[in-house]
Formats: structure tokens, C-alpha cells, sequence
């Protein structure tokens, strides 16, 4: 495979493109390093570690005693939480030390807060950074964050990062969306961060007020969230609004920016140097190419997770990419919950499946994925949003015929499908909560 030129945007090329085998020394070493000194202070590591038998680091000798250490599940640290509040145990050193609170956005279960020191901060900026650099992004660029920088950790990160890139940054929270397209084109806004929904609603809100989107100077956009930016529709769509790149980017508050997307676009890349990555197979357990995601992060001490059950499916590949980085990817990115596939007559659906499918359809703003019960089976119904009054009727019906045949043929399963007012359905500035169950 040919590499590209040059040109390639690294942060630290010599990293980057180290061997495999020396990225895994490298991981060894950092690892010993932190659980030497999280071991002995942290209260919610020791209890785990010591109920799987551990009693001193000195006994984690390789590779193979680093795999017998206990898988974490975020339910876990919400019911230490819970009995240990506000914060939990799982904190390294005396409160005094922590200078960020943050906490997850509460759509996969009872939110958790999460602490940070001023060095897991600064590690956490420079994991973005990581990702800022291999979208290309760096100093000179004006980066627009439409992010209410709220409680939920979100953008926050990217925001310390970019500054450590060089570039401007411009805070937009507590704006509405006219206001945030007439700050982006007045100030010269050259790379968007958000999710893929709020980029899409965007550009849908632009266009309502006659503004092209593709004629404001964004030329790269970054999104994260929520699988959009890694569906080849969504992502399509997303370049064409808006006239830009756009990138993937994968992270958790628990856990920290942990993959970004190169110039490529073959899914985003692991970054290895400061996370230990498995993937296993939901049901047994055993490593695997295709399960879900587990993470142990290397510079977030104050509040570290190891072994670390993310719930995200993915697909992990070790071929070579052609932009020269050594770091392994997740094809296709996200690929969805391991807990939030549909089972529709006995085939296994996922949301990300069916936003591929409509999201080919340019006449849908907006779609809400229904689950309801029809002779004690799930059913689903796909809402589509399409201004008819723009489009006209036999483009609505047209619509709605292909989405309907589209999800016959690309997945296998029968539902039904129905054109909904403009407006009627929800918008998202963080993540999107398209699945809503039904009791009919």
C-alpha cells in the first residue's frame, strides 16, 4: 500500500509510527507506572483488585496477569456513588487535588460524575490534540464549539486542546442556532466541532434562512457523540451541507478522547501510546476482531479506569493505513450499544443500520426510530420528517416507499414507515436519542 506524501498532519510522527511490538512496551511500562501508584492509594481499585487476589503490584509481571484483572462496568462506579457520594471512591488522591467535575450524559443509565486533577486535564487536552492534528486542524484555524459547556463533560476537552494547538477557539454555548451561524460567518469560523445531528440541524436551519451552508469558510468538521460521522450517508450528507471534511472521533467522560479519524477517513485510529485497548466477545469473554470495546487509559491517575467495559461494538482492523500511522483502527467507527440492538424476527438491528438507510434519502430532516409491540413481537416504525411543502407530495411518497424497500433489502426485516410534519420532531445539541418505545 502506497503511503501518502509528507504532508500527512502528525502530532509526533516518530510515535505515530512506531512498531507495534515497541507501542506495546511502551503501554507496559506507562501501565506498571500508573497502577503503582493508584494501587496502594485508591480505595475502589484496591477493593477490586484485592478481591481478584491481588496484593501488590510487584505481582503484575506480564501481559498474561494484566488480562486476570477484573473487567470494570459503569454500573459499578454508580453504585459506589451512590454509597460513597457525592463523588465515589474511585479518587487516587484527597479531594483537595481535583479541579474539574464533570458527568456522563445519562443516556446509557444513571449519570456518573467524574473528577479530574489539573494533569489529567492537561492529558486529557493532549489526547485531543491527537485528534485536532489528524483532521489536519492547528494553529490559524478558528475553531466555533456550539456546545452549551454544561455539566456533561462533552466538548470541554477539545476546547483546551485547541488551544494548545494554537488556533482560536470561540465558545458559542448559550446561543441559539441563527445566532451561532451569524457568529461562525462574521468571525471566519474554519473548523466545526459537535455532534453529527446538531451539524445537520445546523446547516437545515441555515438553509431556512437562505444561507448556504457550503458558502461559510468551515472547511473541516470533527463530530463525536454518537455514530454519524462513521455512516457513509450521514457522512455524506454532513460534506455536502457544509463543504468540509468531516471527521470522526470516539471518546468517553470515564474514559477520555481515546480515536480520531486521519486524512484517510478509514475509521478512527486508536491512540495506543495512552490507552490499552481489547476487544472481547460480549457473550464469552474471549478476545475478538468484532465485540465490544474495553479500555484501560494511561494518564488519567487521579481517576483511572482499567479493563474498562465501554458497551460500544466495534470492529477492530490491524491493516496498515495509508497515511502511515502504525496505530490500529476501528473500521467503520462506532458501530452502535452492544445493549441497544433491536431484535425484529429474529434478526438483530441496529440504530446506526437504519440511520445508513435514511440518511441516503435527502428529503428526511429529521427521523425517530419507534419499538412497539404487535402480537408480542417487537415491531418498528421509522418517522420520517420531510417538508412537503418544500418537496411536494409525490416526493414524500416516493420518500417513504424507499426507505421502507431500502431497509427490506439492506437488512432483511419489514417495517413500517410514516412522513411527519417539519418540526415535529426532536433536535439535539448533544447526543441524539432517536429510539423511543412505544406501548402501540
Amino acid at each position: 500500500m502506497t503511503k501518502l506524501s509528507e504532508a500527512v498532519p502528525f502530532l509526533d510522527r516518530e510515535l505515530e509510527t512506531r512498531a507495534p511490538e515497541r507501542l506495546r512496551a511502551l503501554q507496559w511500562e506507562r501501565f506498571k507506572a500508573v497502577a503503582g501508584e493508584v494501587f496502594p492509594a485508591n480505595p475502589f481499585v484496591r477493593r477490586k483488585w484485592n478481591a481478584a487476589g491481588l496484593r501488590s503490584v510487584d505481582e503484575l509481571r506480564s501481559w498474561e496477569d494484566f488480562y486476570a484483572l477484573p473487567l470494570t462496568t459503569k454500573a459499578e462506579f454508580a453504585v459506589d456513588q451512590e454509597e460513597n457520594p457525592p463523588f465515589g471512591s474511585n479518587l487516587t488522591y484527597p479531594v483537595e487535588r481535583y479541579v474539574r467535575v464533570h458527568q456522563t450524559s445519562g443516556t446509557t443509565g444513571k449519570p456518573v460524575r467524574w473528577l479530574d486533577t489539573e494533569a489529567s486535564w492537561d492529558w486529557l487536552a493532549h489526547c485531543w490534540r491527537f485528534v485536532l492534528r489528524g483532521a489536519g486542524v492547528g494553529a490559524g484555524d478558528r475553531v466555533f464549539f456550539p456546545f452549551s459547556f454544561s455539566y456533561f463533560i462533552g466538548f470541554w476537552q477539545a476546547f483546551e486542546g485547541a488551544q494548545q494547538e494554537g488556533a482560536m477557539v470561540i465558545s458559542a454555548g448559550g446561543l441559539d442556532s441563527v445566532t451561532r451561524l451569524h457568529v461562525m460567518e462574521s468571525l471566519g469560523a474554519t473548523v466545526l466541532i459537535c455532534t453529527p445531528s446538531y451539524a445537520i440541524h445546523l446547516a437545515e436551519v441555515a438553509r431556512e434562512r437562505g444561507i448556504d451552508p457550503a458558502s461559510l469558510p468551515i472547511r473541516t468538521a470533527i463530530h463525536a457523540g454518537e455514530p454519524g460521522a462513521n455512516i457513509p450517508a450521514t457522512r455524506r450528507r454532513l460534506e455536502e451541507s457544509w463543504g468540509a471534511r468531516c471527521y470522526d472521533h470516539t471518546g468517553m467522560c470515564e474514559v477520555g478522547p481515546y480515536g480520531f479519524e486521519c486524512v484517510v477517513q478509514a475509521g478512527p485510529h486508536l491512540i495506543e501510546p495512552e490507552f490499552i485497548f481489547e476487544v472481547l466477545d460480549p457473550a464469552t469473554g474471549e478476545p475478538a476482531q468484532d465485540g465490544e470495546l474495553v479500555l484501560t487509559n494511561l494518564g488519567r491517575q487521579g481517576s483511572p479506569v482499567f479493563r474498562y467495559r465501554t458497551g460500544d461494538r466495534v470492529h477492530l482492523t490491524e491493516e496498515p493505513c495509508e497515511c502511515g500511522r502504525s496505530f490500529r483502527r476501528l473500521e467503520g467507527g462506532i458501530l452502535g450499544r452492544v445493549d441497544d440492538m433491536l431484535i425484529v424476527r429474529g434478526v438483530n438491528v441496529f440504530p446506526a443500520a437504519l440511520e445508513g438507510i435514511v440518511r441516503q434519502f435527502a428529503a428526511v430532516d429529521e427521523f425517530q426510530i419507534e419499538v412497539f409491540k404487535e402480537k408480542d413481537m417487537d415491531e418498528i416504525r421509522l418517522l420520517l420528517e420531510i417538508d412537503a411543502n418544500r418537496h411536494g407530495p409525490s416526493v414524500v411518497t416516493e420518500t417513504v416507499r424507499g426507505v421502507v424497500e431500502g431497509v427490506r433489502s439492506e437488512v432483511g426485516i419489514r417495517v413500517y414507515a410514516e412522513a411527519v410534519a417539519s418540526g415535529r420532531l426532536p433536535r439535539f445539541e448533544l447526543k441524539a436519542r432517536r429510539v423511543v418505545r412505544r406501548e402501540a
